[in-house]
């Protein structure tokens, strides 16, 4: 085990991955977080602000701020871009009428310098409502198909019941250590 860990010290050196977690609100940006931090489901009330931890996958440890998603806040979500290694864009994909919205803010963010080598995962979450439209809706309503140079991917996701972040988080490690 102590090999497998200095094995990932020597990819990575000391210093933590810095994740981004980012969509609207309501999205599931801050249960995802606790599930990957804590394995469960914790009750959350609307983050005014962020909420900053670490959370250790595979070895790998990741500074995840998790940046709430109102409209009043998003602006200040450029405030948190720097030395951002990967950036989890939440979608509640049962939210068909902010859709348009989850994209702008998707879009625009895509386009700041700081966030150019940054990897993108993009959580098509909420998929155990009914009427959740599918990844392959939610991959063409963002417009991901635009995205030719950017190293990201698209996973379905339910955070209540875990499903499908342990895909994404393979996912995402495998992608920072191909990227290193």
């Amino acid at each position: 085990m102590g090999g497998l860990l200095s094995y990932f010290q020597g990819l990575f050196g000391s210093r933590e991955m810095r994740i981004l977690i980012l969509g609207l609100d309501g999205a599931g940006k801050t249960t995802i977080l606790y599930r990957l931090q804590v394995g469960e489901v914790v009750t959350t009330i609307p983050t005014i602000g962020f909420n900053v931890e670490q959370v250790t996958y595979n070895n790998l440890k990741f500074q995840v701020w998790d940046l709430g998603g109102q409209t009043s806040i998003r602006p200040y979500w450029r405030c948190y871009y720097s030395n951002t290694d990967a950036i989890i864009y939440v979608v509640d994909s049962a939210d068909r009428d902010r859709m348009g919205i989850s994209k702008q803010e998707l879009v625009s963010m895509l386009e700041e310098e700081e966030l150019r080598g940054a990897v993108l995962a993009v959580l098509a979450n909420k998929q155990d409502m009914e009427g959740a439209m599918s990844v392959a809706e939610v991959y063409s309503a963002l417009g991901l198909e635009a995205l030719k140079t950017r190293t990201f991917q698209i996973f379905k996701t339910s955070a209540i019941k875990g499903e499908g972040l342990d895909q994404a988080m393979d996912w995402l490690a495998n992608a920072l250590q191909a990227k290193k």
